[in-house]
């Protein structure tokens, strides 16, 4: 069995376990497109109070860091393109390409924006039950009628919980292809072929086997989800968020 991964719901006594998964699921909204747009100083004060929350949730920094290295290489991507494209005063020339002092304080900029919106997902999803999380989805589908709640949380739910078990088959191939030295192999093509194929392969096949098990067991939508109820704590947690979303554009 591979180790379990960051993307999981973990036990735990803090006050993001404890509050209402309807507002946390606004309050993700809520602090993401504020951060969209945000300034230095004001993506300081989001990062303070994500690394405050992260400590409070004691949340493992090694597995989450070790979770996201891939979406860390993006990023990386994400920082060279910004630097190699965006017009400005020019710091470093190497022949056609340039530098520029504008690129590096913009790409810095959508980065460190985009590690605050990960980091917030982690959390929701770190602190949140996926069956809670279905039945928010269905309770805000609620005034819609032309969407059928119940069937597309139950959708949102199986995808919340296949994402570790995709990252669990992901390690275990890289586990013994590495035992294997596929990685001695000079060829990127043939190292990708030899991992991705696998791969998907078990992952039809877990996605097969559990649609299987699904109608054996006579499964639909129609269950009984967990009753969402708000209190105090709720309340004036939104109102600490509200007061952070507006200080965040003001700055």
């Amino acid at each position: 069995m591979a180790e379990l991964t960051a993307f999981r719901f973990r036990t735990g006594a803090s006050l993001l376990h404890k509050l209402d998964v309807r507002f946390k699921l606004g309050f993700l909204v809520l602090i993401s497109l504020a951060g969209l747009k945000a300034a230095p100083l004001a993506l300081c004060v989001i990062t303070f109070v994500l690394i405050a929350v992260i400590i409070d949730t004691r949340l493992p920094i090694k597995v989450i860091l070790k979770e996201l290295r891939y979406f860390l290489i993006l990023l990386l991507f994400v920082f060279i393109a910004r630097i190699l494209t965006t017009p400005g005063s020019t710091l470093i020339q190497i022949m056609a390409v340039s530098v520029t002092r504008e690129g590096i304080y913009d790409g810095s900029l959508v980065c460190w924006r985009l590690v605050i919106i990960i980091t917030l997902g982690l959390l929701f999803v770190s602190t949140t039950r996926t069956s809670e999380i279905k039945a928010a989805v269905e309770w805000l589908l609620i005034p819609f009628p032309f969407f059928q709640g119940k069937r597309v949380a139950t959708m949102m739910s199986l995808v919340m919980r296949f994402m570790p078990l995709i990252l669990d088959q992901a390690k275990e191939t890289a586990d013994a292809q590495r035992a294997r030295c596929v990685e001695n192999r000079k060829n990127p093509l043939y190292r990708l072929r030899k991992f991705a194929i696998p791969v998907i392969r078990r992952i039809f096949e877990s996605a097969d086997k559990l649609a299987v098990a699904m109608e054996a067991r006579c499964y639909s939508e129609n269950r009984t989800d967990p009753w969402l109820s708000s209190g105090l704590k709720d309340w004036v947690a939104l109102f600490v968020v509200i007061c952070l979303c507006a200080m965040i554009i003001l700055i």
